[in-house]
């Protein structure tokens, strides 16, 4: 069983990147697991609070959620053109203490997808992660690429996605994922 973490960069209960994420889901192989996790109770980093208290709870939690799985899959929107401060700042606790960079994001597996309401998807968010997660020493899978731009127009009101385009293709990001962790 292929163990796959899926974060949603976004806290907006009709975020269309966690409803990718849910749809995600729902495409997955046989023998292949996508749990889902959010970036809600983080606080934000604070080198002080960190010596005084150690890791809050929510990021020990999904440190080890992190280390539980096989690869990670980063469900980014796009912010100004880059990264979303709540997902990097999220990062930014999980590599904490840096003598932990290792257990948690050492070669393990991460890809990148995200949503986005404007023409481009989330092509600078995207390509914004890089450098961090080869900082991070993680193994970038870079096999297919899958920005959903309109985003408003492939999912539905109620979050689902309506797109069978990008249904096939979330899909077959998720199956050229899976085999790069697995195989």
């Amino acid at each position: 069983m292929i163990k796959i973490l899926g974060i949603s960069g976004s806290l907006r209960a009709q975020s269309y990147n966690s409803a990718l994420l849910r749809a995600a889901q729902t495409l997955v192989d046989t023998g292949v697991t996508l749990d889902a996790a959010t970036l809600h109770d983080i606080p934000l980093y604070d080198g002080d609070l960190e010596q005084r208290e150690g890791l809050p709870a929510p990021v020990a939690d999904l440190k080890e959620r992190i280390v539980a799985s096989d690869g990670v899959l980063l469900v980014t929107p796009e912010y100004n053109n880059g990264i979303p401060g709540v997902f990097k700042n999220a990062i930014d606790w999980l590599s904490r203490p840096p003598a932990d960079i290792p257990r948690v994001f050492g070669h393990r597996p991460f890809a990148v997808i995200g949503a986005s309401p404007g023409g481009f998807g989330t092509i600078l968010s995207q390509n914004a992660w890089l450098p961090v997660l080869k900082a991070l020493g993680t193994r970038n899978w870079s096999g297919g690429r899958l920005m959903v731009s309109r985003a408003h127009l492939a999912f539905d009101e109620h979050g689902e996605l309506r797109d069978e385009a990008i249904r096939t293709q979330l899909g077959d990001f998720l199956r050229g994922f899976a085999a790069s962790i697995g195989g």
